[in-house]
């Protein structure tokens, strides 16, 4: 059962330096005719009306750079397809600014129930640096905006290790969205991705990142203030108070299925992932021709399956249910991977609680490597099958 959906708006007033995601600087013309396309794909992809999923997440890109008739005809087609009254979560991305009056109250008629803001930093000149528009008092002012018109399930995301940021600065920045009082926080370290500003700048020398070292340090002060101020960690980037955890981004880290829709979207479906074609006439003439702008399906075999399942599972706190693998697939986690979750929890990377397997402390800093643990040859399954 397919209980998600991820709709994909590539439009930005401005380009990031550190954004790898499928953007586009925004054009009232081709955003309109984009919409048409996306509606199209979305007619074709899902038959029904009225369809149930569990969380629908509009990213992008920004999504509020769309004007109000824009944003009016994707929320026509979304409601259209999909049971929106019955779904649990409904979350659209925004940056600070984006908002006016009217597009608050379109947003909240329509049921969208979360808000996701780009925020990244508090501090004017980073924001500058990193190629963001918005400033810290248009934070103050969109939150400010958002609770007058009933929004209280709002998430902000946090950016660290940015260029020359000094842990002094990172923890400034991280106390003062703390006051905020927020039910989720997002925090990433920042990657350096091709095909972007900063990894041009990387290239030549010219782009000077904190030390590994002050990194772990953040992500230690990271995880000490959100525990400090009653902000759980529940993955290893995702913080938030009980029962605020993202539904959406849980359907990723347990492996369930998800409709990608939208220029460079992905989706999972049974037995295959697929992925989008990414530069804008392309995927509009796609989309509007057949409905089906896809640049590439892969097969998704058993093996890989499994994989998965441990890769994006242990990425939770929580970690990997034990008894939710056996239901799955039919036989015990131990059956392949007794001696490797042996061996972590020697090192102290992965530890056994109750029906889990998870990241120790240790452990998530060591995630990588901990995650290539699980890799599997054809022949581990043989005597599974």
């Amino acid at each position: 059962m397919i209980n998600s959906v991820y709709i994909h708006i590539p439009f930005c007033q401005q380009i990031c330096h550190y954004c790898d995601f499928t953007k586009f600087f925004y054009n009232e013309k081709l955003a309109t005719e984009y919409i048409e396309a996306l509606s199209n794909e979305i007619n074709i992809n899902v038959k029904a009306t009225k369809t149930k999923v569990d969380t629908i997440f509009i990213g992008g890109g920004t999504p509020t750079a769309l004007t109000y008739e824009q944003l009016y005809s994707l929320m026509k087609v979304i409601h259209t397809k999909f049971d929106v009254a019955n779904c649990k979560e409904f979350t659209i991305e925004a940056n600070p600014g984006d908002f006016d009056q009217e597009k608050i109250k379109l947003l909240k008629n329509v049921g969208v129930n979360r808000i996701s803001l780009g925020v990244q930093v508090f501090n004017d000149q980073m924001l500058e640096e990193i190629g963001r528009l918005h400033k810290v008092k248009d934070v103050y002012d969109t939150i400010d905006l958002l609770t007058q018109h009933g929004f209280s399930n709002i998430s902000i995301d946090l950016i660290y290790a940015l260029p020359n940021q000094t842990v002094e600065q990172f923890e400034k920045s991280l106390q003062e969205a703390v006051t905020f009082d927020l039910p989720h926080y997002s925090t990433y370290a920042l990657q350096i991705e091709p095909k972007t500003v900063f990894y041009q700048r990387h290239k030549k020398g010219k782009l000077h990142r904190p030390p590994q070292e002050t990194e772990v340090e953040m992500y230690t002060i990271l995880k000490d203030t959100m525990h400090s101020n009653g902000v759980n960690q529940y993955e290893i980037s995702n913080f938030s108070k009980p029962g605020f955890e993202s539904k959406h981004n849980l359907t990723y880290w347990n492996n369930d299925y998800y409709y990608g829709f939208g220029a460079g979207a992905h989706g999972y479906l049974p037995g295959k992932r697929t992925g989008n074609i990414r530069p804008l006439p392309a995927y509009i003439k796609k989309a509007m021709e057949n409905g089906m702008p896809i640049l590439n399906t892969e097969e998704i075999n058993l093996r890989e399956n499994i994989e998965e399942e441990f890769f994006l599972g242990l990425r939770k706190m929580q970690g990997v249910s034990k008894s939710s693998f056996r239901n799955k697939f039919g036989f015990s986690y131990g059956d392949l991977y007794k001696q490797t979750v042996a061996n972590l929890v020697r090192k102290g990377w992965l530890e056994e609680k109750h029906d889990h397997i998870r990241l120790t402390e240790q452990g998530v800093l060591f995630g990588n490597e901990v995650f290539e643990q699980f890799l599997l040859d054809e022949q581990d399954l043989k005597h599974v099958r």
